[in-house]
């Protein structure tokens, strides 16, 4: 545990879906979040990418400041704190990026910056479905020679446009 502490570290969701012959080692780090030992981010992104999976990298960082001196337990507060602050998201790892250990007026603090990380199989963040384009449409007359022309001219582009997006 006491390489943990710099950067690089990833860790991953337990209910994670990996590819099958990905063998990863990893060790508990939090309820639900576990830390990978032997490979380091940049090994780690290749073997998924060797396999056809995606290692995506999300941009923004997250920081977390905790009182108490460099030790594992402060760190695993520090990022807890930074899991907090993404609840909600949905993002399966996270990459420690900077880790910090100072003093203020006699007090240690430790500083934890870090990466949301994505590992997935297909080349689109957010999958297809979850994915919705809208056209404007045309305001239609309801009475007259042109009714619902112009909203069966919208709703065929529509269609068009969601099928070029499910096959991509």
């Amino acid at each position: 545990m006491s390489d943990t502490n710099s950067a690089g570290t990833i860790l991953i969701r337990e209910d994670t879906r990996l590819p099958a012959n990905l063998s990863i080692e990893s060790e508990a780090f939090l309820p639900g979040w576990r830390v990978v030992k032997s490979l380091d981010r940049s090994t780690l992104a290749r073997n998924i990418e060797g396999v056809n999976w995606n290692f995506f990298y999300l941009a923004g960082e997250i920081r977390a400041t905790v009182l108490g001196r460099n030790q594992p337990r402060t760190l695993r507060r520090a990022v807890k704190c930074v899991l907090a602050k993404q609840e909600g998201q949905k993002f399966n790892s996270l990459e420690i990026t900077k880790v910090v250990s100072k003093r203020f007026l006699g007090i240690p603090f430790m500083s934890v910056t870090a990466h949301s990380r994505h590992i997935k199989q297909g080349v689109g963040l957010v999958p297809a479905k979850d994915f919705v384009l809208r056209m404007p449409v045309a305001a239609t007359q309801e009475s007259g020679l042109g009714s619902g022309g112009e909203r069966l001219h919208a709703e065929v582009a529509t269609r068009q446009y969601m099928a070029l997006i499910s096959s991509s």
